[in-house]
């Protein structure tokens, strides 16, 4: 069966290839854009093995990713192979500089995600996760529902600031002594299970690090050279986070009204070793301080929040809590994902492709509510199948060539970001399948959860989030709060 699947997925791969082979050598006046350049056709043949190797993941999502930079650095940069260079005019194009596509992998984006990466890890490495679960699980009592309640909360707030499936895997290992206090036969077992990856995926809505799509979503929105529009840390949370806990509410009465417990009381114990000593101390301190940094304006502290993220970084190295091991436990593959997207958005605004695609397609004849509910319903579809991190870095940079093109006309629906932020709001709502997030398959290979259970709940919660989390853009888009 492996060998199979393998074989499949090369001929798969070669027939990407073949496709990007055919559209890197079309005659560029194929392609219907005035001033078309060689340089341009190689990003567009570029972009549509990203877009072929995502959506059929006939090779790892991450290692889309790297190929992307290393063809662009091989064939669009000054320091590419002799054999794709030439003279550059309005024909061949401008030669992107190798720095810049190499220094997406070091975008300040990425290093706020290392910062939470790094958080992470020193808290599950002292025993801080432990402590706060327990303790944070204790004011909600030993009414079933109540626990419901606790697990969704505690699980949605631990994923702003920890991969959502590190969170997952966390709290279903909390869960495994519940779950042998409750009747094997009632619903209560799946209510619990089915709380942790709906938690996990809406908790990262709330911060820029809870999850990839919004920090490919922020590099767009601050891009100096682009719509530079400064959102730090404070400004995402000061309205991602409330919707947040309402839709943890909400979420909560939905999975008791699909999954009642039948079992009124649940004896919970959360067991986990916590580390005593300075170790502890100083991680606790280390996280109150980031995460005030994070919270406080930049104008009072002088710091954005990707600076911010370099002083656990530093203070953990420092004093030992972190060592050279530890790194090897960081999620490289998603840093390579986000970079990936990134190397794409320069991709298409450093060569000018952009531009010319601005100038070739009447976006501003288009209907803005049209783009915004399109968009939104593509990102849901594809992140139901895909990597959620895929499906952003995908759409962010076309539709921030949409919206570059149609001007103020988007002002009626509240400007860019609410396009743009929309995307990672539509990203993260997608959990109707055992595939659609890293969560739900931890949380379906507990045997608990069958695959239509998931569906009721995922696609009943997931459109109640892009409902509330559009109204939300659109209204802060109309009384300019961002």
């Amino acid at each position: 069966m492996s060998g199979q699947l393998n074989t499949k997925k090369l001929f798969t791969f070669l027939g990407i290839i073949a496709v990007t082979a055919i559209v890197w050598n079309l005659p560029i006046d194929t392609f219907g854009i005035d001033g078309l350049t060689v340089i341009q056709q190689r990003i567009i043949a570029i972009f549509v093995f990203a877009t072929l190797s995502w959506i059929t993941e006939a090779v790892p999502s991450w290692a889309t990713s790297l190929a992307i930079i290393t063809v662009m650095c091989l064939t669009v940069s000054n320091n590419s192979l002799s054999m794709f260079k030439g003279e550059e005019n309005e024909v061949f194009g401008t030669l992107l500089k190798s720095k810049e596509i190499m220094a997406t992998f070091a975008n300040p984006v990425i290093i706020l995600f290392l910062g939470g990466f790094i958080l992470a890890i020193a808290a599950t490495k002292s025993g801080l996760d432990v402590l706060l679960a327990r303790n944070l699980i204790k004011p909600f009592g030993r009414k079933s529902e109540n626990v419901l309640l606790g697990f969704l909360l505690i699980t949605g707030v631990f994923s702003m600031f920890v991969s959502n499936t590190a969170t997952a895997a966390m709290m279903l290992t909390f869960l495994t002594p519940v779950f042998a206090a409750l009747p094997p036969n009632g619903k209560g077992r799946i209510a619990l299970t089915m709380s942790i990856p709906v938690a996990a995926n809406l908790g990262g809505m709330a911060t820029p690090i809870g999850t990839p799509p919004n920090a490919i979503a922020l590099q767009a929105l601050n891009d100096p050279e682009g719509l530079n529009m400064g959102i730090g840390f404070g400004n995402w949370m000061a309205f991602m986070f409330p919707l947040v806990i309402i839709l943890l509410f909400i979420s909560w009465r939905i999975i008791l009204k699909f999954f009642p417990f039948t079992q009124k009381t649940i004896e919970l114990e959360i067991k986990g070793h916590i580390h005593s000593g300075w170790r502890m101390w100083v991680v606790s301190g280390t996280f109150i301080l980031t995460i005030l940094l994070w919270l406080i304006p930049g104008k009072i502290t002088g710091m954005d929040s990707n600076t911010v993220a370099m002083v656990p970084m530093g203070i953990f190295a420092i004093t030992g809590v972190i060592t050279g091991k530890d790194l090897q436990e960081i999620n490289w593959s998603v840093i390579w994902m986000v970079a990936g997207g990134f190397a794409l958005g320069l991709g298409m605004n450093g060569s000018g492709l952009a531009d010319r695609a601005i100038e070739s397609i009447p976006f501003k004849e288009f209907s803005p509510v049209i783009i915004l509910i399109l968009s939104g319903l593509i990102c849901y579809f594809l992140s139901n199948f895909i990597s959620n991190t895929a499906t952003a870095a995908l759409l962010v940079p076309i539709l921030s060539v949409v919206c570059a093109g149609m001007g103020d006309t988007l002002n009626s629906i509240g400007g860019t970001s609410t396009i743009l932020i929309g995307i990672a709001i539509a990203a993260s709502s997608a959990m109707c399948l055992p595939i659609s997030t890293p969560p739900n398959a931890i949380a379906y290979s507990t045997g608990l959860v069958k695959q239509n259970d998931m569906l009721k709940v995922g696609l009943t919660v997931g459109i109640i989030s892009m409902i509330l989390g559009y109204a939300l853009l659109f209204f802060i888009g109309e009384t300019h709060l961002l």
